[in-house]
C-alpha cells in the first residue's frame, strides 16, 4: 500500500468511523426499542415496524433535504469559504420547519391511514399511536440532521458520533421504563416507545446545537448570519430535494413490501420484521461510509480534484466489504440465537418456532444481497457528493416502480407466498447496485458543483 493510499483509508476512517458509531448508536436504540416491544407483546411487534416506516417515509423528503447542507458545507470547505458555511445550515433549518408543519397535518390523518392496511385490528390501532407520536416529534430531528449536516461536511463527525451515543444512552432506559411501566412511568406500551424515540430525538439536536455554539466555528458565521436567502434555500432544494426523493422512493418501495406481506398473516410478517430488524446491524454502518464517502467526495470536488475521488470510492469499497464479510458470518454461524432475541413473553415456544424457521430463511436471503447493496451505498453516496442527485433520483424511481413495486402488487393479487415477495426486494437491491455502478463509471459527475463556482484566480 502506498503512502497516498495509507492516507485516503486515514481520511475515510476518520470521517466514516464515527459515522458508523453514530448510526450504530441509532440502531442500537431501534433494535432495543422493537427488542423491549416484542417481549411486551406480539401485537406490539408486528405494528411498530410498519409504523415506524411509515413515520420516516413522511419525513424522508425533508431529512434528505436537511441532510445534503452535509454537501453544501463540504463543496464550500473545498473552496476555502467558510463565511458561507452558516447560512447554508441555517437554510436547512428553515426546511426543517417546514417539514414538522406538514409532519404535524399528517398525524392527524393516522387512524385513516392506517385503517386501509387490511391489517388485523388490534395491529392497527397501535400502528397509528407509534405514527402519530413520531411525526408530532419529527421537527426536532430534522432540524438535527441540518446541524449533523455542519460537522459531517467540514469532516468533524466525532461530534456527531458523541450527541448520538448521549441519545442513545437517554433513550433504552427510558425505552424500557415508558414502554413497561417502570420506576415513574406508567405503562404506555407502544406509545411509550415513540415518545422515548422523541425525547432522545431532542437530545441529540440539543447537544449538537451547543456544541455549533462554541467559539472555534465563529468564522463560519453561524450566530450572525442566519437570514433565509432564497437563493441558496432553492439551490439547497434543488439539489437536496433528489436526494431526499430519493430516500423517500426507498422507503416507499420498503413500506409496500411490509404492506403486502402484512396481508399474510401476523405470523409473516413478525418475521420480516425480525429480519428487517436484523438487517439494520448492517444497513446504518453502511449509511455511515455512504455519508463519510460524500464528505470526502465533495470536498475534492470543491477543490477541483476530481482524480482524488475514485481513490475514495475504491477505499470505502474494501472497508464495507471487510464489515460485511464479518457480519455475514455471524448471521451464518448463530441464525437462530439472533432471532430467539425477538421472542415475544406471551408466545411459547412452540409457537414462535414457525416465525423462527422463517426467519432463518429470510436471513439467508439478507446474507445473498448485502454486497451488492454496500456498492449501491457507496457508489450513491459518491454521486451525491458531486452532485449527481437528479440521476440518483430518476434511477431510484424507474427501479421502484418497475422492479419492486409493480411485482410485489402483481404477487399479491396472483396470491404468490413470502419468498416472492423477498425475492422481488432482492432483485431491486442487486438492479440498484449494477445501475448505480455503470453511472459512476461513465464519469459525468467529474464535472458536477452544487456551490457556485469560484471565479478564476
Amino acid at each position: 500500500m502506498t503512502a497516498q493510499s495509507a492516507s485516503i483509508y486515514r481520511r475515510i476512517l476518520h470521517v466514516s468511523m464515527p459515522l458508523v458509531a453514530s448510526l450504530g448508536a441509532t440502531t442500537v436504540m431501534e433494535f432495543t426499542d422493537r427488542l423491549f416491544l416484542a417481549h411486551y407483546s406480539l401485537d406490539a411487534i408486528a405494528a411498530a415496524t410498519p409504523a415506524g416506516i411509515m413515520a420516516l417515509l413522511a419525513m424522508t423528503i425533508f431529512l434528505g433535504t436537511t441532510g445534503y447542507v452535509s454537501v453544501f458545507v463540504a463543496q464550500y470547505t473545498g473552496q476555502a469559504r467558510p463565511e458561507m458555511v452558516g447560512r447554508a445550515v441555517w437554510q436547512g433549518v428553515y426546511v426543517a420547519a417546514l417539514g414538522a408543519a406538514v409532519l404535524a397535518f399528517l398525524a392527524g390523518f393516522a387512524d385513516e391511514i392506517f385503517a386501509r392496511s387490511g391489517h388485523p385490528a388490534g395491529v392497527v390501532a397501535l400502528e397509528a399511536v407509534y405514527f402519530r407520536t413520531l411525526c408530532l416529534g419529527s421537527g426536532v430531528h430534522l432540524a438535527g440532521a441540518a446541524l449533523a449536516g455542519f460537522f459531517t461536511g467540514l469532516g468533524r463527525t466525532r461530534v456527531v458520533m458523541l450527541a448520538n451515543a448521549a441519545g442513545m444512552l437517554v433513550n433504552i432506559p427510558l425505552d424500557y421504563c415508558m414502554i413497561n411501566g417502570i420506576g415513574p412511568f406508567p405503562e404506555m406500551g407502544i406509545f411509550g416507545a415513540g415518545l422515548a424515540t422523541v425525547v432522545s430525538w431532542g437530545v441529540v439536536t440539543a447537544l449538537l446545537w451547543v456544541a455549533i455554539r462554541r467559539p472555534e466555528n465563529a468564522g463560519f458565521r453561524l450566530r450572525r448570519d442566519w437570514r433565509l436567502r432564497p437563493d441558496l434555500l432553492l439551490r439547497l432544494m434543488r439539489y437536496g430535494l433528489p436526494s431526499g426523493m430519493e430516500f423517500f422512493l426507498d422507503i416507499l418501495a420498503f413500506t409496500v413490501f411490509i404492506w403486502v406481506v402484512g396481508r399474510l398473516g401476523t405470523m409473516e410478517l413478525a418475521a420480516t420484521n425480525i429480519a428487517l430488524n436484523i438487517n439494520a446491524l448492517a444497513f446504518m454502518p453502511m449509511v455511515g461510509f455512504a455519508m463519510g464517502t460524500s464528505t470526502l467526495v465533495g470536498q475534492a470536488m470543491g477543490a477541483g480534484k476530481p482524480d482524488e475521488v475514485t481513490a475514495v470510492v475504491r477505499a470505502s469499497l474494501l472497508l464495507t466489504f471487510a464489515y460485511l464479510g464479518l457480519l455475514s458470518v455471524f448471521f451464518l454461524a448463530a441464525p437462530e440465537a439472533i432471532i430467539s432475541l425477538f421472542q415475544p413473553r406471551d408466545m411459547d415456544a412452540a409457537a414462535f418456532d414457525t416465525v423462527m424457521e422463517t426467519g432463518r430463511v429470510l436471513l439467508m436471503i439478507v446474507v445473498a444481497y448485502l454486497f451488492f447493496d454496500g456498492v449501491s451505498f457507496i457508489v450513491y453516496g459518491a454521486l451525491k457528493g458531486a452532485g449527481d442527485t437528479f440521476f440518483v433520483m430518476t434511477s431510484r424511481l424507474a427501479l421502484v416502480a418497475g422492479v419492486m413495486i409493480l411485482p410485489l402488487l402483481a404477487g399479491m393479487r396472483l396470491g404468490f407466498g413470502l419468498l416472492y415477495f423477498w425475492g422481488v426486494s432482492c432483485t431491486f437491491l442487486v438492479s440498484l447496485s449494477l445501475l448505480g455502478w455503470w453511472r459512476y463509471r461513465r464519469g459525468a459527475w467529474r464535472e458536477m458543483l452544487v456551490v457556485e463556482k469560484m471565479p478564476p484566480g
